[in-house]
């Protein structure tokens, strides 16, 4: 008989957390693969039970859920240190690689190689957000009224530029509506909650009791609330109290804790808020530049949200914050600020949240609305893709049928033959810079 893995120190537990923050492409659905495989079957850290109970809460919450997964663990093994050195340790990396991604691409991004790749991978990213939209919606539009919901949220967003809350906000509704009087249609889906298997004991097993810090009390949960709170309120205010209510960095904290409450669905969901708000409100960039940042984010590890640090920094940058001889000190203050505020929600979340919500697991009151919000997601994400799709297949009025092929290959690639994220974005920037080493 196999015997249980020997318990694991935070220090070892350290060292896995940082290694999966540099492996960890392929967005959310990769992302929880590997974790499954490392600390389920592999390392026996978790069992396969208590690992899709933590997985199923962490897809009830906005914000990306596999950072909250990894958080969650890291809180069940090694109480709040623990889960903030795997949820931060989860993020780190890709927030550095991206701000030295930023600062290339904004400081070399004219160079005709670098060129070349961008515009080889914009289409690939067209294609992997109809991907993405393709597998959320063969998992969660399964009704009629499912879709109708879908499609209502994709005029109201890609049409009517209705503001990505209220679209949240009525789909919640619609799902409350529909989880009362028609119940089996809004059931939420068990896509995680299939039988599990059983890969030998575990230090934290099926029958393993709730740890003492894990049980929910009442004076803990306004605590834990009130230090997410004060953490929240004391950098937001700084940041006020040194650059205004009406400053750069200040609008940054504000508006990117708002996006963090609204990611349901993941970061494709959030990404048109994003995109309202940094490109047509507060012009931190352009459009093109939210192209290329998309892009640069999908090459990169870590949760695909992180693309707000790329949002950040070229904001940062173009409004000069300390001066035109500190362009990278500003970019780079203003992509940890969108970090910090991003992500500090998901940390609250799971310390303060996960003793009292796990207890809601099937309760349709909780899950109806979810369910409606799913299937408005479908509608958002494709009515990103036409989005992106406008800006990268048509220049100057004319269709750009090299970027359409190089999309309908990497999406035969992704979709027909299961071909990675990572190999695709390559293989199309390789094409890409090909092409135009060849045209120029």
């Amino acid at each position: 008989m196999e015997s249980r893995p020997d318990p694991v120190s935070l220090g070892q537990a350290l060292r896995f957390w940082l290694q999966l923050g540099f492996i960890s492409f392929g967005g959310p659905a990769g992302q929880i693969a590997i974790m499954h495989a490392e600390l389920v079957e592999r390392r026996r850290w978790i069992s396969e039970k208590r690992f899709l109970h933590a997985l199923n809460y962490c897809m009830l919450l906005p914000g990306p859920e596999a950072t909250q997964l990894a958080t969650y663990i890291g809180w069940m093994m090694h109480r709040t240190w623990g889960g903030i050195v795997a949820g931060g340790l989860f993020v780190l990396p890709s927030v550095f690689i991206l701000i030295g991604l930023s600062w290339l691409y904004l400081a070399y991004g004219e160079v005709p190689a670098i060129a070349g790749l961008l515009y080889g991978i914009k289409p690939a990213v067209v294609a992997i957000v109809l991907a993405a939209a393709w597998r959320i919606g063969s998992r969660a539009l399964k009704h009629p009224a499912l879709w109708l919901i879908s499609v209502a949220a994709f005029c109201a967003i890609g049409i009517f530029s209705v503001p990505f809350p209220y679209v949240v906000i009525a789909a919640a509704l619609a799902g409350a509506f529909g989880g009362r009087f028609a119940p089996r249609v809004f059931r939420a889906g068990g896509a995680h909650g299939a039988a599990a298997h059983h890969y030998g004991p575990a230090i934290i097993d099926d029958d393993t009791p709730t740890p003492e810090h894990a049980r929910y009390r009442p004076r803990r949960l306004l605590a834990v609330t009130g230090a997410g709170i004060g953490l929240w309120a004391a950098a937001l205010g700084l940041l006020v109290l040194a650059y205004g209510g009406h400053g750069t960095l200040s609008q940054m904290g504000w508006f990117f804790t708002k996006a963090a409450l609204l990611t349901f669905g993941g970061a494709y969901a959030v990404l048109p808020y994003v995109y309202q708000a940094a490109v047509e409100n507060h012009q931190w960039l352009t459009a093109t530049q939210m192209i290329d940042g998309l892009a640069l984010g999908e090459t990169t590890p870590g949760p695909l949200i992180m693309v707000v640090a790329f949002v950040g920094f070229v904001g940062g940058w173009s409004q000069a914050l300390f001066g035109a001889q500190h362009l990278f000190l500003a970019g780079a203050v203003a992509a940890v600020v969108a970090t910090y505020f991003t992500f500090l929600p998901s940390f609250l979340f799971i310390f303060a949240g996960a003793p009292l919500v796990e207890a809601t697991h099937g309760d349709l009151k909780f899950t109806a609305p979810l369910t409606g919000i799913t299937a408005a997601v479908v509608g958002v994400v494709v009515s990103l893709a036409v989005f992106f799709a406008q800006h990268v297949f048509l220049a100057a009025d004319a269709i750009d049928w090299v970027s359409v092929a190089l999309a309908a290959a990497a999406l035969v690639a992704l979709m027909r033959f299961r071909v990675g994220l990572i190999p695709v974005i390559l293989g199309c920037g390789a094409a890409g810079l090909c092409y135009r080493l060849l045209v120029t």
